[in-house]
């Protein structure tokens, strides 16, 4: 077997943890069933990451900035700020559609160990502040007012932990259609 450059090594232990670790939890996953995933060795697993903890949050960190890629992709494409705002949650629809959805990574490892982990605690307050934070800019754009984008970010939040726990997408328009009520109120139509 030719041998694997950094990158790449780091590269397939992140998408085994990944795969690992959002299919059945943190707690349940073994780092030497991370490392037969990824095919290395054990020796490279902890040159890369010398505990399960830096490997749980770099599983978080890589995942967070691709989650909060595709949703800034998905409302930037959207040219009426009320119509962008909505489009938050037909992104969530098409999420919780996606093959093996589990809900929200960070809710649930915050689930398995925040009250233990300072890095899990961590990663999900800095994931769940960076998506209010976008949902307020939002908001902002649309000329709407300010308290309006928590309320927002509350539908979202319990679309999601609906849809991961019933498996199904139906939270995503039925939270959708509590928004568009909100932004119409908001506008005083």
């Amino acid at each position: 077997m030719a041998p694997v450059d950094i990158e790449s090594a780091r590269t397939r232990l992140l998408d085994a943890a990944e795969e690992l670790f959002y299919a059945r939890g943190i707690q349940a996953v073994g780092m030497d069933e991370i490392r037969t995933g990824a095919g290395l060795s054990l020796k490279r697993v902890y040159a890369l990451y010398p505990a399960k903890e830096s490997l749980v949050e770099a599983y978080l960190q890589r995942r967070d900035v691709r989650w909060r890629a595709r949703l800034a992709a998905a409302t930037e494409e959207v040219a009426d700020p009320d119509e962008r705002i909505l489009a938050v949650f037909d992104w969530l629809g098409a999420w919780f559609r996606e093959q093996g959805f589990r809900g929200c990574a960070w809710v649930n490892g915050f689930g398995e160990l925040g009250a233990v982990s300072a890095v899990v605690a961590r990663q999900a307050r800095t994931h769940k502040r960076a998506f209010a934070d976008h949902v307020a800019r939002l908001v902002a754009d649309a000329g709407l007012p300010v308290g309006l984008g928590p309320q927002l970010v509350l539908l979202a939040e319990g679309a999601i932990v609906t849809a991961g726990i019933l498996g199904t997408d139906a939270p995503a328009a039925q939270a959708r259609t509590a928004a568009a009520a909100l932004l119409h109120a908001a506008r005083g139509r």
